[in-house]
């Protein structure tokens, strides 16, 4: 898109709990991040905003990291977006950086990765306390399986496996850079960076996992299940309230902020489990 003269590009990045929305993109018919990003950004620049963001998550997925863009004709500083943005949105959402940027950047199709993690509470007693960030499972996950599996889902594949049947893709080609399982004493992180992914492929991913890690599948299963290109083939989709956008990678030149990996909470407390 080739911008006015008066015209400006602005980069955003967003934090949220998705708990209360239905997904990022806007409905006619139920709130979503998007939707409530767009009405506050609209009322800072007085004039209609409408944003593209790096990935679409489902309902309930929450993002540390989430990348948006927008162009406006309405001059403002950037602390202008940012502080009044944050002063009209939820409590629920916050934007964390925002800068102009050169009309050749794109949210999603300048992307070069992203990615996700996923937070499981595994010990035999529920959480009450941050359980719409967190998956409980009550049976003690085996990691090491968990791992052994990961082997067989990286690298460039076809994992049709992984999609839903609402998945749009023209292609389920997606190239999965890294994926690996780690425990925390009762928590498990799952961590996935793609190029890209397709519709539920980071939960139904999780949901081949678990079938292995409490012992109803062998790690082999993976890979007749990747090799099956199937959606019937594979396991349950693992609820979304575990699930983070984490990261979005952009060629250097762009300069973004760097950003948390994780949510500040998980970030301290696994530091202490580490140490």
């Amino acid at each position: 898109m080739v911008l006015t003269i008066d015209t400006k590009r602005l980069v955003l990045g967003i934090e949220y709990d998705g708990s209360s929305y239905h997904g990022w993109q806007r409905q006619s018919h139920a709130a979503s991040v998007q939707s409530t990003l767009e009405k506050c950004l609209s009322q800072v620049a007085n004039q209609n905003i409408k944003v593209t963001c790096a990935g679409r998550t489902d309902t309930g997925v929450h993002a540390t990291s989430q990348v948006i863009h927008f162009d406006s004709s309405i001059q403002r500083p950037v602390n202008a977006w940012l502080k009044g943005g944050n002063s009209l949105l939820p409590d629920d959402i916050s934007i964390r950086f925002a800068q102009y940027i050169d009309d050749d950047f794109h949210a999603r199709f300048s992307a070069m990765s992203r990615s996700y993690l996923y937070i499981i509470d595994n010990h035999s007693i529920k959480p009450a306390l941050m359980n719409r960030g967190l998956t409980w499972i009550n049976t003690r996950l085996d990691v090491d399986k968990m791992n052994a599996a990961t082997d067989y889902l990286k690298g460039e594949q076809d994992f049709s496996s992984f999609r839903s049947s609402r998945c749009q893709s023209h292609t389920a080609k997606r190239n999965v850079l890294s994926l690996g399982c780690s425990r925390y004493d009762n928590f498990i992180v799952i961590e996935i960076t793609a190029n890209a992914f397709l519709h539920h492929m980071v939960r139904n991913i999780v949901g081949l996992l678990l079938e292995i890690g409490d012992d109803r599948r062998d790690a082999s299963w993976a890979k007749q299940v990747i090799e099956a290109r199937d959606r019937c083939t594979a396991g349950v989709t693992a609820p979304s309230n575990g699930l983070y956008l984490v990261g979005v990678r952009y060629p250097d030149k762009f300069s973004l902020p760097s950003t948390p990996k994780a949510p500040l909470f998980l970030e301290q407390l696994l530091s202490t489990q580490a140490g």
